[in-house]
């Protein structure tokens, strides 16, 4: 449901992902669900991601995609910069 891969600042910038909005969260944790596809770029931080019995530790330099209708836990530990998209 989630996937992840490593990706430098470098090539976030010439993909033009550094461009996407951005969206900044203080260290804490709450439950979000998906309506839509979202992909995102962790610039800073430092998450927990629980979804469906499995656990994804998030840094920065993760290029995250949460699929449309997954219901997440989110555990701040470091507060959070990323640059996100809806699909």
């Amino acid at each position: 449901m989630i996937r992840k891969l490593q990706m430098s600042l470098s090539e976030a910038q010439e993909k033009g992902i550094t461009k996407w909005p951005v969206w900044e969260k203080e260290v804490s944790e709450f439950d979000w669900h998906y309506d839509n596809e979202e992909h995102f770029y962790l610039v800073e931080g430092e998450v927990i991601v629980s979804c469906q019995n499995e656990k994804y530790h998030l840094n920065p330099g993760d290029y995250v995609v949460m699929r449309k209708g997954i219901d997440t836990h989110w555990k701040v530990i470091k507060p959070v910069y990323k640059h996100y998209i809806m699909y």
